[in-house]
C-alpha cells in the first residue's frame, strides 16, 4: 500500500513538474523533486528511468547532487513563489496576523534561495 502511494505522489508530481516547464507560473522544481522522491521509495526502476530523463537532468540533478542551482533556476522559483504568496497575502486583506506570518515565510525562502543554495553556472 505504501509503496502504491508513492507510486502516485511520483507521477503527480512527474505531471505537474512537466507542466511546469511550460507554464511560466507553476514551479516545476518542486514537484519534480516531488516526483524524484516519490519514485525513489516505490520502484527502483521507475526511479533509475526518472533520474535519466532530460526533465530531471536540466531541473534537478545540480541540486540532488549538492552543486546548487542557475541563477535562472532560482529566479524562476523565487519569482512564482512570489507571485503564489502575494496572491495569499492579498487575500488575507483582514487578517493582519496571516499577512505577517506570510510576509516572513515569503522572506525567509528568499533569503535561503539567495544565501543558501549555490549558485551555479548553466
Amino acid at each position: 500500500m505504501k509503496k502504491t502511494i508513492y507510486l502516485i505522489i511520483g507521477f503527480i508530481g512527474l505531471i505537474l513538474g512537466a507542466i511546469g516547464v511550460v507554464v511560466p507560473l507553476l514551479p516545476a522544481f518542486p514537484f519534480l523533486l516531488m516526483a524524484a522522491y516519490g519514485f525513489a521509495k516505490s520502484s527502483k526502476r521507475l526511479h533509475t528511468w526518472f533520474i535519466a530523463t532530460r526533465l530531471y537532468k536540466d531541473n534537478l540533478e545540480s541540486y540532488v547532487k549538492g552543486e546548487g542551482m542557475t541563477m535562472k533556476t532560482k529566479i524562476k522559483i523565487m519569482i512564482t513563489v512570489t507571485i503564489l504568496m502575494m496572491i495569499g497575502f492579498i487575500m488575507m486583506h483582514k487578517v493582519f496576523i496571516g499577512q505577517i506570518i506570510l510576509g516572513l515565510v515569503w522572506l525567509f525562502h528568499i533569503i535561503y534561495f539567495l544565501f543558501g543554495i549555490k549558485t551555479i553556472k548553466s
